[in-house]
């Protein structure tokens, strides 16, 4: 009955795949003293499936596919802050990833030098140390032309097998303890909630858009000789006039002693000539545009707030609206279904993504990651993973370009992430599992764990040291920084569940991987030059 059962395994794939899926999560939920290996999990059921049967085949395209999907996504979910994180620490930090990449790469010339592990297999236990697949090609690149090629082409393979658990299990550690190390500290204050007051108006202050130009606020309703309309931008408030005000506490105190003084109306819960609702925006023609640029006057309407996953915003004019966004508009009653459909306001539409953008933009990543360029003597590319995030971070940062809009929907973005997140970790880890469990009887298994462990400890010694004593980075970038620096999403994906905001997260990983990957794939094949 077993051997059947393996048989109809080994001739579906995908049955396989999902399988290793269900199996994942089900381990993935045990907690160990408040420790839970999440989605990561994944990936140790694919080693096992791999190492129950080497027929259970899944193909490279589920796991290339996966890996695209996933950091296409991230990409461009970061975008649109990439290029400030990048100038508020970019040059120091990715100066400490280096310094982390070369102190790994030198355990592992030590581990050849002083113990006699192979140099194939130092340079593979490198690679899977720091759990990065594409330098492991450019290991087993670097050896073409040696003489016993298709010999010493299986020893990396060996060394990142056996490395490559422990690559993962130990930055886990570390983004578990730094998350929870940021728990116990005062955490970063949530944005402020925002208020709303109603402002009795004593002084001029020019029109409602540079009253805006001055403070961080939005406009609702304003009555004027008993009339209530939408505080529109270029509406110029007069004194005696009742003007209500949305914005952070502090922004809002600002406003009113500019304008006037508190008023006890609340003429915003008016809603006999004036309603509000939330609209969610599904328009791909409003999507990516600034609220200032949308002429709500047109429709005799304001907007006051934006509301983006869990956290509600000021409609600023320079608020670049995405498509999933529920804008708060106040407007005269009998205009808010036009006002609805201008928005979109379907929710059907928010769970669909636009498949000819979407995949644009994914053929274009990889695409960009089969560009080979010479570098030391060899030839490195971004591969599935490098190219898709680059044209992830580019395209996410544009938002739209003419009538093309690249953003999903936030709900269909992280919907597909996980999709990707777990195809990638099913795969690669099925794909590990028969060289790990031959490989692990070898009497130099041991050095070759060894060596990995070490490696990537060196390297998240010298990370976490610089990262909290030398650029003071908060916890959540920590741990983001961290998983760009392994270029290891299941690290990513691991941090992502413990969090309820994961956008400094996300950032950071964004901000060092590019770095990270090209690094680790030149230093694999400098080791392979220096030591064979």
């Amino acid at each position: 009955m077993l051997a059947s059962l393996a048989d109809t395994l080994a001739a579906n794939p995908v049955l396989v795949l999902f399988l290793v899926v269900a199996a994942g999560f089900a381990v993935g939920r045990i907690r160990v003293g408040g420790f839970s290996l999440g989605i990561a999990a994944v990936l140790f059921a694919g080693i096992g499936a791999g190492a129950l049967d080497d027929r259970f085949v899944l193909p490279d395209a589920f796991w290339i596919l996966g890996l695209a999907l996933f950091v296409y996504t991230v990409g461009l979910a970061s975008g649109p802050g990439f290029l400030a994180a990048l100038r508020r620490r970019g040059l120091a930090v990715n100066v400490l990833i280096m310094a982390g990449i070369s102190a790994a790469a030198l355990v592992a010339a030590g581990s050849h030098l002083l113990f006699g592990l192979s140099a194939a297999r130092a340079a593979g236990a490198f690679t899977g140390g720091e759990t990065n697949t594409p330098a492991l090609a450019a290991a087993i690149d670097a050896l073409k032309g040696k003489t016993e090629f298709a010999r010493l082409a299986a020893q990396p393979i060996v060394g990142y097998s056996l490395a490559y658990p422990l690559g993962v299990v130990l930055p886990l550690l570390v983004a578990w303890l730094v998350l929870r190390r940021e728990q116990r500290r005062p955490t970063t204050a949530p944005p402020p909630p925002l208020v709303v007051q109603t402002v009795l108006v004593e002084h001029p202050a020019g029109t409602l858009a540079e009253v805006r130009g001055r403070h961080e606020v939005s406009f609702g309703r304003v009555r004027h000789a008993s009339h209530l309309t939408a505080a529109t931008a270029t509406l110029e408030p007069t004194p005696g006039d009742l003007l209500s005000v949305v914005g952070p506490r502090d922004e809002v105190e600002a406003v009113v002693a500019e304008l006037g003084r508190p008023a006890p109306d609340e003429i915003e819960l008016d809603r006999h000539d004036l309603d509000f609702r939330r609209i969610a925006v599904s328009s791909r023609s409003v999507a990516g545009r600034r609220v200032g640029d949308l002429d709500l006057e047109r429709f005799d309407a304001s907007a006051t707030r934006v509301r983006r996953g869990d956290v509600d915003l000021v409609a600023e004019p320079d608020t670049v609206l995405e498509l999933g966004d529920r804008i708060r508009v106040v407007a005269p009653p009998q205009r808010m279904k036009e006002i609805a459909r201008f928005f979109g306001d379907s929710y059907r539409a928010l769970g669909e993504i636009d498949a000819l953008t979407f995949s644009i933009g994914i053929a274009a990543g990889l695409a960009l990651g089969t560009v080979s360029v010479p570098v030391a003597g060899g030839h490195f590319s971004l591969g599935s993973a490098g190219g898709p995030l680059v044209v992830g971070l580019v395209l996410g940062a544009l938002g739209r370009t003419g009538p093309f809009v690249w953003q999903p929907s936030y709900t269909a973005s992280l919907t597909i992430r996980q999709l990707g997140m777990v195809r990638f970790l099913a795969g690669i880890g099925r794909r590990a599992g028969p060289t790990f469990s031959s490989a692990i009887t070898e009497s130099s298994a041991l050095l070759a764990v060894a060596t990995g462990a070490a490696a990537t400890t060196a390297a998240l010694a010298v990370f976490v040291v610089g990262g909290t004593r030398v650029l003071h980075m908060p916890g959540r970038t920590l741990a983001g920084v961290l998983a760009g620096m392994q270029t290891q999403p299941a690290v990513l994906a691991y941090a992502s569940e413990q969090l309820d905001d994961d956008r400094e997260l996300t950032l950071g990983y964004a901000s060092v991987y590019p770095v990270a990957m090209i690094a680790k794939i030149v230093v694999a094949q400098l080791l392979i030059g220096l030591l064979l």
